[in-house]
């Protein structure tokens, strides 16, 4: 069985050392190499490997936020330096992982479980797992990456102006644009700043520094006018706690 394989670390000795592994498995065809996740996302839409080492931190676009901008992730080999929750939730899902320093011994055990995965019709499984496994982690975004056609944008949270619900998506609106991301209202809410950002509504997330003014709408709702001109309902809830965050 041939394997095509991609190498995704901002390290160049790192990915000579995968590089160097990987020569004793014939079977294993490295079609390139990415020092970023710019590249290496272009790299995975454009060569469609059935396997990818990726190293987590990497600055610019992480592991986590390159596999969100995936339809499809291929089987994945994490690498990554000591992280107690990330080792737990790599563990968890039954995902391949290498933990920085790693032996030859411990690579050739990752990559025997990959191998398994690439032969079982649910591949993708262990990746998306880990993924929902990560969203549940505690940490205050400090930005957003978004796919817009071919493109990537990271996009700082203090650029957003708020949020929408679109389904289980959300779009995302800054000063000179929006982007939808897969991600609920409820996973932004959890992980923005909650100084910061107010879910003033089921369907509105604000940064309140964006906020011109508010205006009672109706018995049940209150108008917020952003400083873009955009009006928010917010509902009494959502109301009281924005006064609350702005000690009105």
């Amino acid at each position: 069985m041939s394997i095509k394989a991609i190498i995704i670390d901002d390290e160049q000795p790192a990915r000579e050392i995968i590089r160097n592994f990987v020569k004793e498995h014939d079977e294993i065809e490295i079609l390139t190499e990415c020092s970023d996740g710019f590249s290496a996302l272009k790299a995975i839409n454009e060569l469609k490997p059935d396997l990818v080492f990726l190293d987590i931190q990497m600055p610019k676009l992480t592991g986590f936020e390159l596999l969100e901008l995936l339809e499809e992730p291929p089987v994945v080999i994490f690498i990554t330096a000591y992280d107690q929750y990330a080792i737990k939730a790599f563990d968890m899902n039954a995902a391949d992982y290498l933990l920085k320093p790693y032996t030859k011994a411990r690579f050739e055990a990752a990559l025997q479980k990959a191998l398994l995965s690439l032969k079982s019709d649910k591949k993708s499984d262990p990746v998306k797992n880990v993924l929902a496994t990560h969203d549940d982690q505690p940490d205050i975004l400090q930005r957003i990456a978004v796919k817009s056609g071919h493109k990537i944008h990271v996009v700082p949270v203090e650029e957003i102006i708020y949020i929408g619900a679109e389904g289980d998506y959300v779009m995302i609106y800054t000063k000179d644009n929006h982007y939808l991301k897969e991600k609920t209202m409820k996973y932004m809410e959890s992980h923005l700043d909650p100084a910061q950002f107010v879910r003033i509504h089921r369907s509105s997330i604000v940064n309140i520094g964006f906020i011109a003014r508010m205006e009672i709408y109706d018995k049940e709702n209150y108008a917020i006018l952003l400083k873009n001109n955009t009006n928010l309902k917010a509902s009494i809830s959502g109301y009281r706690l924005l006064k609350q965050i702005l000690q009105l």
